[in-house]
């Protein structure tokens, strides 16, 4: 999704989110391979409107701009399906009239974009990611754009972004081109789980969180591996796309924090399993985990939950000057540093 734009004399790169009340913003330099985290934070507009909203912001120096941008999971969708048998100047046709059952509004109410699954061999070929966005959510963003007078080039999504802080986090891990899994919370209710390998995506799966996940006992005094619910083995790729997470949350108000946690680690359990399962040609090299300010903790909690180790993911082990910030303002900030590294790509 890309807009003509113009550069600015600015060097630093500004990664954004906009939901339409509130705005998270990194802006960050770069020294060849290395970023540096300049500021980073949430703005919201409360009551403000949009061209007091943006005046502000203007006035704090985050105006006239060159952007890329991000949709929150709340704001997109990512789809896998089987690649439509046709050339590729008729694919973006077939790929429309494929998921239009799978998608909740008009397929001409969406703007949509298609990539393939993995590096395209072995399983994962003949299956595409395709990642849709309701056009009014684009809109929402080149409003924005326009009273800020920035230069928008790109939108991207936030499993792309996280599929970006992954492969740095694996580099950085010495899991080379090696399968690994990235766990992020998103908000207080969601999180985010992918599986890449050699910089490619392979898997993504959205997560519904427990009610005060953020804030419960975890462990409820666990000492064990939990025994988790037995899986059906599968014999064919049947990942859990479509769009939909798993939902546990609000259903089960009346079980203990603690047996809504093991609920959501039965979940972890099943995708990590599956993946086992099913790409024995690529084994698990690595999970990491954020949860903000409790990352080790969530770690360690996995680390008895899932009996192997998982490391906490920690960005300033690859961005130098990440700020502390609050709990949620922290879920909301990370994911855009995935999108530093894409900027030099020219797209």
């Amino acid at each position: 999704m890309q807009w003509p734009w113009k550069r600015t004399g600015s060097q630093d790169q500004l990664i954004v989110s906009w939901n339409g009340q509130s705005l998270a913003y990194v802006e960050a330099s770069q020294d060849g391979a290395a970023f540096k985290v300049l500021r980073m934070g949430v703005e919201h507009a409360g009551t403000e409107s949009p061209k007091d909203f943006a005046d502000r912001l203007i006035g704090q120096g985050l105006g006239a701009r060159n952007v890329v941008a991000m949709l929150g999971l709340e704001q997109s969708m990512l789809l896998q399906i089987p690649a439509p048998a046709v050339p590729p100047e008729e694919l973006r046709s077939a790929v429309r009239y494929q998921i239009r059952d799978m998608v909740d509004m008009h397929i001409d109410d969406l703007t949509l974009d298609v990539l393939r699954v993995g590096d395209g061999q072995d399983r994962s070929a003949g299956q595409l990611f395709v990642v849709a966005a309701a056009n009014t959510m684009v809109r929402n963003v080149q409003q924005l754009a326009d009273e800020m007078e920035w230069s928008c080039r790109v939108i991207d999504v936030q499993e792309m972004a996280q599929r970006n802080l992954q492969s740095a986090w694996a580099k950085a891990n010495g899991f080379g081109t090696r399968a690994t899994a990235l766990l992020m919370l998103v908000n207080e209710r969601q999180a985010l789980l992918t599986i890449t390998a050699n910089e490619e995506l392979y898997y993504s799966r959205r997560l519904d969180l427990p009610s005060d996940f953020l804030t419960m006992q975890w462990d409820g005094g666990l000492e064990a591996s939990p025994a988790v619910d037995a899986y059906t083995p599968v014999d064919e790729y049947v990942p859990d796309y479509g769009g939909a997470a798993a939902h546990f949350g609000t259903e089960d108000a009346s079980a203990g924090g603690n047996d809504r946690a093991q609920r959501f680690l039965v979940e972890v359990q099943r995708s990590m399993d599956l993946w086992d399962r099913t790409w024995t040609n690529l084994p698990m090299a690595g999970l990491g985990v954020y949860a903000g300010l409790r990352s080790e903790e969530l770690a360690e909690w996995l680390t008895r939950g899932l009996g192997h180790a998982v490391l906490p993911f920690d960005p300033a082990n690859l961005f130098e000057g990440v700020p502390t910030l609050g709990a949620l303002e922290g879920l909301q900030c990370l994911p855009l540093l995935g999108l530093l590294f894409r900027t030099g790509e020219g797209s």
